[in-house]
């Protein structure tokens, strides 16, 4: 039974919703500048902060594991990524980042064994990671699609079969995608030489921009990135442990534009969501095949 927050408090559109690991609280922001805190309990929920400071539509909020704290990441149309951090039932604005020049897109926090890092996409064409550690935020920024950067999302931090495989454990990984409007996905990986990250894998197929990407949090056997596309496609991009620079890729079709792909928490079924209002759900068979199983209309 879905719950429905009719007195969200916001003045304009909502345009992200995310609750916090535990499902205790629900971030919301709008185009309204604000970000919105609220407490949920059962059926009932009640708005507990308002945290002001964006000049523009705020496209996305973000919660950091809770092994660092209450922290709460935001990013919008003004360029700026807050980090605020709660302590004490108070909120407080911890770090601004601001050396983006357009709209910060989506903002994603890695898988905790990696570290607090806070990966950012923006219009400008560039990627920022900021990290949190000893006390302090530090960051990188790097050109990533030419005439924008829509989406990022973190790998697993372990790679698919390493914990069948024999041998010594991996250090956790820092890998991510990126998905633009140059119609590219790019995948990049932490160059501990360089102290910077590098495009390891540039996937190509896509024929208009690409408004979202996902990777599959299933470490069982193989890599899996949906890409998500104007051109009214979705891709699947699969590798496998023996051959991890090849990428091989699906192709599911649709009849609207497609706005945004999310993997379940296991990883075996992907959810579609596109400009038809629709959100499908699809799992792969055992021939490979990826099929519809389910269609969520409203």
């Amino acid at each position: 039974m879905a719950q429905v927050i009719s007195n969200s408090g916001h003045d304009d559109m909502i345009h992200d919703a995310v609750l916090d690991y535990y499902g205790r609280r629900l971030a919301t922001c709008s185009s309204d500048r604000t970000v919105k805190v609220f407490e949920v309990e059962g059926e009932t929920h009640r708005l507990t902060e308002t945290l002001k400071g964006h000049d523009g539509a705020v496209w996305c909020v973000s919660w950091a594991h809770p092994k660092y704290g209450n922290i709460l990441a935001s990013a919008g149309y003004d360029g700026k990524v807050f980090i605020w951090r709660e302590q004490n039932g108070q909120w407080q604005r911890v770090f601004d980042f601001a050396l983006h020049t357009a709209s910060v897109n989506i903002v994603s926090w890695s898988p905790h064994e990696t570290g607090c890092l806070l990966a950012c996409a923006s219009s400008d064409g560039n990627v920022s990671v900021l990290e949190f550690k000893d006390n302090s935020w530090e960051h990188k920024i790097f050109p990533a699609h030419g005439i924008g950067a829509n989406a990022v999302s973190w790998a697993p931090a372990v790679s698919p079969g390493s914990l069948v495989s024999s041998g010594a454990p991996n250090t956790a990984q820092r890998r991510f995608a990126t998905g633009g409007s140059d119609n590219l996905v790019k995948i990049w990986d932490l160059n501990s030489d360089l102290k910077t990250y590098t495009a390891t894998q540039s996937l190509a197929g896509h024929a208009d921009w690409v408004r979202d990407v996902a990777w599959s949090p299933t470490i069982l056997s193989r890599s899996y990135i949906a890409s998500a596309s104007q051109d009214k496609t979705v891709r699947i991009w699969t590798s496998d442990p023996a051959n991890p620079a090849e990428w091989k890729s699906r192709v599911l079709s649709f009849d609207a534009v497609l706005w945004r792909v999310s993997w379940s928490l296991s990883g075996n079924v992907l959810a579609v969501s596109g400009g038809d209002n629709k959100v499908t759900l699809w799992k792969e068979n055992l021939k490979g095949e990826w099929e519809c199983v389910k269609t969520i209309e409203e």
